[in-house]
């Protein structure tokens, strides 16, 4: 499947698995309040494969639809598995303490 990003006035065809993970790295850095600039790979009006730069972070105003037609999907893991990543990294998830872990003592554990 492929999407059109709608963003700064213009459309940039893409994979699916490419612009969802733009934009929970933009989700992601709009919520701490950052901002990044990002290179995707897009297939331009021509035909031919090309790369984007999009400016991401709390300001970006992105949509992204679904594509009919014939259109080849981009698809470049490396980049997806590095934008969740960085995602992730921005909202550190705490890690459970296992019950046997803690003190039961507290006075000791001072």
């Amino acid at each position: 499947m492929v999407k059109v990003l709608a963003y700064a006035g213009g459309e940039y065809l893409t994979g699916d698995d490419i612009a969802d993970a733009l934009l929970d790295y933009s989700q992601a850095l709009a919520d701490v309040g950052s901002a990044a600039s990002v290179e995707i790979p897009i297939v331009a009006k021509d035909g031919h494969h090309a790369e984007a730069t999009f400016l991401v972070g709390p300001a970006s105003q992105i949509v992204a639809t679904t594509a009919e037609g014939e259109y080849e999907e981009l698809v470049d893991d490396d980049l997806v598995h590095r934008l969740r990543g960085l995602a992730r990294a921005l909202h550190p998830v705490a890690v459970p303490v296992d019950a046997d872990d803690r003190p039961t003592d507290f006075d000791s554990a001072i």
